[in-house]
């Protein structure tokens, strides 16, 4: 069998095992392939002829359009000709900076079927994230919406420029693809460990990392994805998610399309809960994917009103409290089920359809992938850091980061690709998460989850936002202090601290208790993680520590 016959024979059988992960786990064997290209390998193969929706856009305003796969297989092929002709070849750069617009999804096929490489971008990018990028990123070629071609005058770099949705001056109208020739034709093979997409990290710690990924790292390997996920042929997929960011591209593209299902995409102005139960409804979506803060929001609203078609739910970005995924089960039925991957990879760690849900955990590994915990003596323990073995190096495994030899031996060492994230492994194999390696801590000597404060923060009504971090103690070194945002119509009070307080007592044991809360604002990446670096700081720039600030509450002011 050719690289393509292979592919398909894999995913096939884990379509098959969907509901058994010991037999996948057991009979899975990655494929590496010489020469492979997703796009003609796979998509071109499920598209021709195939009028089913491939792509649905629906937006706040009502507006629903449709696209099939064989429609947008044959956009990709003129858009392939169009950069082409405009002097883009195997092996360039080309930033992508654009909303969930049709574009998108036309040009990532486009670049993967010429060989390109894709570095996907957020609208939210300011001029010295562009210059970032361009300078590390060596780009070439930027795809942007006309709107955003103010954020690139005078910047050096990309010689190519292609507006979308409307001229600038001086860059070349995406429009203009539509006039290409219709068939792609080329000799160039595509290497399987070619460069294919280039991350750049969100940066919660130190400036972005530049995650390299491969022909077949991603396109391949988020068959872990779509097994975790329970995605079938025919099915209707929404994933919310922003362009720009990883995520985006394994279940927006890469998981949904490998199953063969429909992407649906929801565009809007301002999040509305409302809005998008909606669109669940409307679109007959059957597998849905969100991360926690809208779930939280979600359940804010009286789910049973809403009659979706759902099968499969999933959480991702970070681990769900049990109170979301009860209130969501005795509405609708299902179940969510949570995940565990990076942007340097696909889905590791999951719990995929017919594993019994253990609460609290991430699930067991996934096909393709074995995890191994070390702890700090670097060997095998019941809790430690979330290693993956290089000896059977899974596919979905970033090439490394490029350019960078420091911060590569520093994740691949020892054998293993060390994820910087801590999790524990119960006797029945499930694994739970802890935290990241920088963020855990000690206090009396006892080691701290932040997550699972946080988790138990966000079950109080008063809490939107949480973030635990280490607070100077002259007595027990450090003591765990939480950063809160008050929900909506919550105001900063002593009798807003003393419930808190109450809540977290009742419920931890008193060697992990919060024992001091703020209540202000959280400093957020551009993709909106929490950078608890800075509140760390915050603390460790404290000038005096007997001193409370604004809005700052000690245990001890609310005696048992």
């Amino acid at each position: 069998m050719n690289a393509a016959d292979r592919f398909a024979a894999l995913r096939a059988r884990l379509l098959a095992e969907q509901f058994d992960l010991d037999a996948a786990r057991e009979t899975f064997e990655w494929d590496r392939p010489d020469y492979f290209n997703w796009v003609k390998d796979h998509f071109d193969r499920i598209a021709e002829g195939n009028d089913r929706t491939a792509l649905r856009v629906l937006d706040d305003n009502g507006a629903d359009a449709s696209y099939s796969f064989d429609h947008l297989a044959r956009r990709s092929h003129q858009v392939a000709n169009y950069l082409v002709g405009l002097g883009v070849g195997p092996g360039d750069r080309v930033l992508i900076m654009l909303g969930n617009v049709v574009p998108l999804w036309e040009t990532m096929l486009a670049v993967i079927r010429l060989g390109a490489v894709m570095i996907p971008a957020t609208t939210l990018l300011q001029r010295d994230d562009l210059i970032d990028r361009f300078e590390r990123g060596r780009v070439k070629v930027v795809v942007a919406d006309a709107a955003l071609a103010s954020k690139f005058e005078g910047l050096s770099g990309a010689p190519v420029r292609i507006a979308v949705n409307g001229s600038a001056p001086g860059w070349s109208t995406y429009s203009d693809s539509e006039a290409a020739h219709q068939v792609f034709e080329t000799e160039h093979r595509t290497h399987a460990g070619d460069l294919l997409l280039l991350y750049f990290t969100s940066g919660t710690t130190a400036r972005p990392k530049l995650v390299a990924h491969t022909q077949t790292s991603y396109p391949v390997g988020h068959l872990s994805t779509m097994y975790w996920i329970g995605l079938r042929p025919g099915d209707v997929h929404l994933n919310l998610s922003s362009p720009g960011w990883a995520k985006h591209a394994w279940s927006c593209f890469f998981a949904p399309w490998n199953a063969g299902a429909t992407v649906v995409t929801y565009q809007y102005d301002r999040f509305s809960a409302r809005g998008l139960l909606d669109v669940l409804v409307k679109a007959g979506v059957t597998t849905f994917c969100a991360p926690p803060t809208v779930w939280r929001m979600l359940i804010q609203e009286q789910l049973g009103d809403w009659k979706t078609s759902i099968r499969e739910l999933v959480g991702a970005g970070e681990p769900l409290n049990p109170e979301v995924i009860e209130q969501v089960r005795d509405a609708w039925g299902v179940t969510i089920r949570d995940g565990f991957g990076q942007t340097e990879t696909t889905a590791q760690i999951g719990n995929p359809p017919g594993l019994p849900v253990k609460p609290g955990s991430m699930g067991k590994p996934l096909p393709g992938y074995e995890v191994v915990l070390l702890g700090p003596d670097g060997r095998s323990a019941e809790e430690g850091e979330l290693c993956l073995s290089l000896e059977k190096r899974p596919i979905g495994l970033m090439l490394g980061y490029l350019d960078d030899t420091e911060k590569n031996d520093a994740a691949m060492h020892g054998g293993y690709y060390h994820t910087g994230d801590v999790a524990r492994r119960d006797s029945d194999g499930y694994i739970t998460y802890v935290g990241r390696n920088d963020d855990v801590f000690k206090s009396s000597d006892y080691r701290i989850s932040p997550f699972e404060l946080e988790s138990l923060l966000l079950e109080h009504p008063a809490v939107a936002e949480a973030a635990v971090i280490p607070s100077p103690d002259s007595m027990r070194l450090s003591v765990p202090k939480a950063f809160i945002v008050l929900a909506t119509g919550v105001s900063p009070s002593s009798e807003a601290a003393r419930s808190i307080f109450s809540h977290v007592r009742a419920r931890v044991s008193p060697f992990k208790r919060v024992r001091r809360i703020e209540f202000s604002g959280l400093p957020k990446t551009i993709s909106g993680k929490i950078r608890r670096v800075e509140l760390r700081q915050i603390e460790l720039d404290r000038q005096d520590i007997r001193l409370r600030r604004s809005n700052e509450y000690w245990e001890e002011d609310f005696p048992d």
